[in-house]
């Protein structure tokens, strides 16, 4: 199955290199202050003297500082859901061919799922080929909404007459919920 959250798995890798860059940081900081690091005299001043440093330093302070730019653009935009890759399924029969696009395919599916009880509205991508085929759902769900009877009535209807209507042994699901501010209706 392919990796649906690409950037969550990035983004806990540079966190746990910074933390860890910072740790050793604090730690050199500490044992230097403390004279358990001889490395460095605690009192001694932080930079040489007080000339200003050559003109190449600041052109490379700015070639860093547009390169940091950059990779946290890039980081940005890497931020939003990404969605499967999707694809047009074609069906070789003995008359002839038949093209569905995936997104024909989930209508009915996720139209069905945006009626079950506790659901806000719900989206859904097909993605993959016909021989590895991933649904990618995200629900937008109540307040209320029972999180577990909802995935539970998923993987007991919808999912099975999605993968029979598609003619398909298995399909790979995630789900994404999201809660919405609106709340379900009360009984009184």
């Amino acid at each position: 199955m392919t990796d649906l959250n690409r950037p969550a798995r990035l983004n806990r890798t540079l966190l746990v290199l910074t933390g860890i860059v910072l740790l050793a940081v604090g730690g050199f900081a500490v044992g230097t202050h403390f004279g358990r690091i001889p490395l460095l005299d605690p009192g001694a001043t932080l930079v040489p003297g007080t000339a200003m440093p050559p003109g190449w330093v600041w052109y490379a302070v700015a070639g860093a500082a547009v390169v940091v730019g950059l990779l946290a653009l890039r980081w940005l935009i890497a931020q939003p859901v990404r969605k499967p890759k999707s694809h047009t399924w074609r069906f070789d029969q003995e008359t002839g061919e038949t093209s569905l696009a995936a997104s024909a395919a989930v209508e009915p599916f996720t139209a069905e799922v945006a009626t079950y009880p506790g659901v806000h509205a719900a989206h859904a991508t097909l993605g993959g080929t016909q021989d590895a085929p991933v649904l990618a759902v995200v629900l937008s769900a109540e307040q209320d909404g029972d999180l577990a009877a909802i995935r539970e009535r998923i993987a007991d209807e919808g999912l099975p007459r999605l993968r029979q209507a598609l003619d398909l042994a298995e399909l790979p699901m995630t789900i994404e919920f999201r809660f919405s501010a609106k709340t379900g209706s009360r009984i009184q």
